[in-house]
């Protein structure tokens, strides 16, 4: 009997874009004036310094599963973490933030089924700009619980992250639950490692420097979120 649906965010139920990331920290450096105000040489140097601290966190998440949040990040760089900051940060990063648009839609039909529907994402940034963004999109109502790992210490694929995800929509058997995600070491491999099913939306690139040390193999694989319906339905038979 499934019992809960829970959701990557970035790539699953947010299309996945590819970001040119040192042009968006330049960009944010220069609005804020941050490389005069952190004492910087050039903007490059700060540019630099963000950069190198932020795939270092993602590759602590890949190798150790281990959580980061933007205060880590800019502390990593020598860099103070100001609203200034934090506004810009959120502020640029918001084309690239949009929820599918069939995604209210599913999550709506599951939830009339009587599923319960989470989210869990690997991610540095904090509850409150998630929800706002969701909440932009019409979506927040429609999760039960939700799971942001700049939170817990744990991010994908370790087990923890998991169950964690499972107690916000307040289920505690891994059997009962199906995961929807886009990527097959942190999403797949990582939910059956804790005893879900996992469903892949291959609709999203992973960056090469973040693919895992394992390729999970699904369940079953959509090609858009309206398939996950029908599907679980046919689980729930």
């Amino acid at each position: 009997m499934v019992k809960a649906v829970l959701f990557d965010w970035g790539g699953t139920l947010t299309p996945w874009h590819t970001i040119d990331a040192r042009a968006l920290w330049r960009t944010i450096a220069d609005e804020c004036g941050m490389a005069a105000l952190e004492g910087r040489a050039t903007p490059e140097q700060l540019v630099d310094a963000m950069l190198a601290a932020e795939d270092a966190a993602w590759q602590r998440s890949r190798d150790d599963h281990t959580s980061t949040t933007m205060a880590d990040v800019c502390a990593a760089a020598g860099i103070a973490l100001t609203a200034e900051l934090l506004a810009a940060h959120e502020r640029h990063w918001a084309p690239h933030t949009y929820t599918d648009p069939e995604a209210a839609e599913t999550l709506a039909a599951l939830r009339s089924r009587g599923l319960r529907v989470g989210l869990l994402s690997n991610t540095i940034w904090g509850r409150e700009h998630h929800e706002r963004v969701l909440e932009r999109d019409g979506v927040l109502d429609l999760f039960d619980g939700a799971v942001y790992t700049s939170e817990i210490p744990w991010t994908k694929p370790h087990p923890e992250a998991f169950r964690a995800a499972m107690g916000a929509v307040g289920v505690d058997d891994p059997g009962s639950c199906v995961f929807v995600g886009d990527r097959l070491f942190d999403d797949i491999y990582g939910a059956q490692a804790a005893g879900m099913r996992a469903v892949h939306v291959p609709h999203s690139p992973v960056p090469p420097h973040q693919v895992g040390h394992t390729i999970g193999t699904p369940d079953a694989v959509i090609r858009c979120l309206p398939e996950l319906v029908p599907l679980i339905d046919s689980w729930r038979g």
